[in-house]
């Protein structure tokens, strides 16, 4: 016991002989700046302390300030959550549940509002209920589309840029708690995170016509529950257990809701009013169907999966404020986005540009090249590109890599302008011109659609 107590001795004063080595060599310069003065000036006013520890209005000061900033970091993260479920919301006040099909027979028109829809091809949409089980989608040929879960992560495209390459196709939609069987093939299969999707297509007119698209649609579009041991199920899959054979399943007749000329909005508030139908949409899908860093931002301002929401008049006003920037910073990286990024200019000096030149459709990777015949892959950026994906759920939907192609014939490439050539904002009382370059590489049709700034919906016009 002696020597293990001379021992310990001996390693004490050796440790503190290293720390009193240490300390010699550290400048007056850098131990000030470990520590805190007693008041340092912020754009938020002067904070306080007294030996390193911050009065009470200090304190109470950073407090704010962290509820403003989380309440702001969650407002443009989340804020393609309160999208989806608004367009739920907006099918809903016309009469659309789950399975009906919105569809705009005779073009979309300015009386919706859809963030930055247009009127060039003939839309129909679909919510999908996966909280019963899997969804089957016989999708009609000659299409664009997507399926999105309610956090507009993408889970499989449709026509063209999907599977079926445009020539039709049955597609399987499993949700997050089906833990049954599912078939060997036939399908195209796509597993969603949250108990609900949104299916997103559109069809082209044919010699500017929509009539032979709709008839298509509504001819050979089907969504139905999945029957587990029916179609792409083999006897070999029934004779290991795995499943029970079933007979085809009895097919609904579809409903469709005319959207041409409808009035409705499919567009969250921008205010305070956000945060409720955030904490809506996060009460409605598993907790684990967004990240651990966005569920952090959004439980620390009160919205909790499974728990009430109810912030006092402090927060309210801080959540007030947090929307009022929230909604500024959508509309700073929309509108003057060249002030931050000027990559995003689609080519230099020009005020035409998307913000998915950075990221991509999933905000991480710049879209591929494609260069003889292959696509290119580019290098990842190695994080979020946190500003293009904020720039674009602010003023669009849904999310697809077929969003920004660079081949014609598969998928879209949008360009947005928001300022003319001196770099002013768009005037409704002035006459513009725009100089195109020849040989547009379209395969189906280029356009131009009008939107208003306030709801970044198709413009109304007198």
């Amino acid at each position: 016991m002696r020597f293990i107590a001379r021992l310990t001795c001996a390693a004490s004063i050796l440790a503190a002989g290293v720390v009193s080595d240490a300390s010699a060599e550290v400048s007056e310069e850098m131990l000030q700046s470990l520590g805190a003065p007693d008041k340092i000036e912020t754009g938020s006013g002067t904070l306080e302390f007294k030996d390193g520890v911050p009065s009470k209005e200090t304190a109470s000061k950073v407090y704010d300030t962290l509820d403003f900033t989380r309440a702001l970091n969650a407002y443009n993260n989340s804020f393609r959550g309160a999208s989806a479920l608004a367009i739920v919301k907006g099918f809903e006040s016309i009469g659309a549940n789950p399975g009906d099909v919105v569809i705009f027979s005779k073009l979309m028109d300015s009386n919706s509002l859809f963030l930055t829809a247009n009127a060039d091809t003939i839309y129909y949409l679909s919510g999908l209920d996966l909280s019963k089980g899997p969804v089957v989608i016989e999708q009609p040929s000659n299409a664009v589309g997507t399926i999105n879960d309610m956090w507009f992560s993408w889970i499989i495209d449709i026509g063209g840029p999907g599977p079926d390459r445009g020539l039709g196709g049955k597609y399987l939609i499993v949700g997050p708690d089906y833990d049954g069987p599912l078939p060997e093939g036939g399908y195209f299969i796509g597993h969603s995170k949250t108990n609900f999707a949104m299916y997103a297509a559109r069809a082209y007119l044919v010699d500017n016509d929509p009539a032979p698209a709709v008839e298509n649609i509504k001819k050979n579009l089907k969504i139905y529950p999945y029957q587990p041991g029916a179609y792409g199920s083999s006897i070999a899959q029934a004779l290991d257990g795995t499943v029970r054979i079933a007979g085809e399943p009895k097919i609904p007749e579809m409903k469709f809701i005319e959207g041409t000329g409808l009035s409705f909005n499919t567009i969250p508030p921008s205010d305070y009013h956000f945060f409720e139908l955030i904490n809506e949409a996060v009460q409605s899908q598993p907790a684990t169907s967004y990240d651990v860093e966005l569920a952090g931002q959004l439980a620390a301002i009160g919205i909790v999966h499974g728990k009430p929401f109810k912030p006092d008049d402090r927060m309210k006003k801080i959540l007030s404020d947090a929307a009022a920037f929230g909604q500024a910073t959508g509309r700073a990286l929309n509108w003057r986005y060249a002030m931050q990024h000027p990559d995003w200019a689609y080519y230099d000096g020009s005020q035409w540009g998307s913000m998915l030149w950075q990221g991509g459709a999933f905000f991480e990777t710049p879209p591929p090249l494609f260069e003889d015949g292959m696509f290119k892959p580019l290098p990842p950026t190695g994080a979020r590109t946190l500003d293009s994906r904020a720039a674009f759920y602010y003023g669009y939907t849904l999310d697809s890599p077929g969003m920004i192609m660079r081949i014609p014939g598969v998928g879209s490439q949008y360009l947005m302008g928001f300022l003319d050539a001196d770099g002013n904002p768009f005037d409704g009382a002035r006459t513009y011109k725009v100089t195109l370059p020849k040989d547009i590489p379209a395969a189906a049709f280029w356009s131009f659609t009008l939107y208003d700034n306030q709801t970044r919906s198709m413009l109304q016009t007198p």
